[in-house]
């Protein structure tokens, strides 16, 4: 992944995709954890990716709440960057970079309990994330984390997971570990 302050050291012809952008990724994970979180925090990996996947991923989302007998959110978001299949269901192998990018720079807290992380916005974080929650082009995006949190938001990292390889079996659970997910 490339940083917007390193961009000028790119060849002017090549061209910028908006997914290669640690930034991106960034501000929505700051906003994951402040919207979807509770209290500012998400507890584990595993729920921290689910959540994302279902931001990420307006239409699983909405049918993961008609399975569940919600109402369809009906996000008029764009899908974001892809996941691949991973061990516990979908995954973004950038989220290493992403989160040690927040954590270099004092955005995030991350500590260990028994066998889960706890990654937790700071007070320069949670600055950061009202700032975005607050800006025209993160609307969308923001209410339906909103409806993610709403819906999804009180269950644990391993109830989400099974719940994405129980709805979504071709999708996800059949998928070889490493497999885009479309």
């Amino acid at each position: 992944m490339k940083s917007i302050a390193n961009l000028s050291a790119s060849p002017a012809a090549l061209p910028v995709v908006s997914e290669d952008l640690i930034e991106l990724h960034a501000a929505r994970i700051l906003l994951l954890f402040r919207l979807c979180g509770t209290n500012n925090r998400i507890d584990g990996l595993t729920k921290m990716a689910k959540l994302d996947f279902f931001v990420r991923y307006p239409e699983f989302f909405d049918e993961v709440c008609a399975y569940l007998g919600h109402p369809i959110s009906g996000a008029e978001i764009a899908r974001e960057s892809g996941m691949v299949r991973f061990h516990y269901g979908p995954w973004d192998n950038r989220y290493y970079q992403v989160l040690a990018y927040l954590e270099g720079r004092r955005l995030i807290s991350v500590s260990k309990n028994k066998n889960a992380f706890q990654f937790t916005l700071t007070t320069k974080g949670k600055e950061l994330a009202e700032e975005l929650r607050d800006a025209t082009p993160f609307i969308g995006i923001v209410n339906h984390m909103k409806s993610v949190k709403k819906i999804l938001g009180n269950r644990t990292g391993s109830a989400l997971k099974n719940l994405v390889y129980k709805v979504f079996q071709e999708e996800v659970a059949e998928k070889p570990i490493g497999e885009a997910i479309r």
